[in-house]
């Protein structure tokens, strides 16, 4: 009796071994899971493609591709693979606005049941031509209590930061109110900045009649190709000297 029962349990495990062991699914397979670009030069725009195959017994689905930027796009030659089948996708990266080492990732969904989600690598070290560079220190300024109709200075610093001489071009404010001076003196432009040296700025504007929080925006325009624009943001509250004497009626007694 035991040796039927032992001789039934080794069948069913037998069996069981055999359905289970035997069941089909699809298996995803790339030849490589990432690629270096080398070095290329800012702007340029490369191409790779990712080669793969369906090394499994059923049929392969792959569900989305995805990409961690906007700056690369992944093209998928088919979405269904029979075993055996191969399959491609071509990976683009654009380096515009990227500088030096540069790591993106790619991430394939499939119905793989042991690699349902499949990631790839694109690398890249991004080489900047020789450029002028803008850099305004800082580039946000909280101004905090500004009285009604009192005009505000601020004094900015503008560096460049590149290897080629700087031109501002331009500097605007949308506060109709609003003078640049340096030196002491309404600014001439262009102004010229060497690599490597900072100039000083002053900024004079008197805020809106409408007392609360008050938003200016100060926008450089140079030579730098990279970023032909750079904005200045200045904040503060805006009250009339009623209010401020009440603010310091009502806190005298704090230090």
């Amino acid at each position: 009796m035991k040796k039927t029962a032992v001789a039934i349990i080794t069948l069913l495990f037998v069996n069981f071994i055999f359905i289970f062991g035997t069941q089909k699914s699809p298996r995803i397979v790339f030849s490589e899971d990432e690629w270096d670009f080398g070095d290329i030069k800012e702007g340029k725009i490369v191409s790779h493609i990712f080669k793969f195959q369906n090394k499994g017994n059923a049929e392969l689905v792959i569900e989305k591709v995805e990409t961690s930027c906007g700056c690369t796009a992944a093209l998928l030659s088919r979405n269904r693979l029979k075993p055996g089948e191969k399959g491609e996708i071509k990976v683009t990266f654009n380096s515009r606005g990227f500088e030096g080492k540069v790591t993106k990732y790619i991430l394939v969904r499939s119905n793989d049941p042991k690699n349902p989600f499949k990631q790839l690598k694109i690398t890249a070290n991004v080489l900047i031509p020789p450029r002028p560079k803008i850099i305004i220190i800082p580039n946000y300024v909280d101004l905090g209590i500004i009285l009604n109709e009192e005009e505000v200075i601020h004094k900015e610093r503008i560096k460049n930061g590149g290897e080629e001489e700087l031109i501002i071009k331009q500097i605007i404010s949308y506060n109709e109110k609003a003078e640049f001076y340096q030196s002491g003196k309404k600014i001439n432009f262009p102004i010229k900045i060497k690599p490597g040296e900072i100039k000083e700025i002053e900024i004079k504007l008197i805020p809106p009649h409408k007392r609360g929080v008050m938003r200016e925006y100060v926008q450089f325009r140079s030579n730098d190709q990279r970023r032909p624009t750079i904005t200045l943001y200045l904040t503060g509250y805006v009250i009339s000297k009623e209010e401020l004497n009440k603010l310091l009626r009502k806190y005298k007694k704090i230090k």
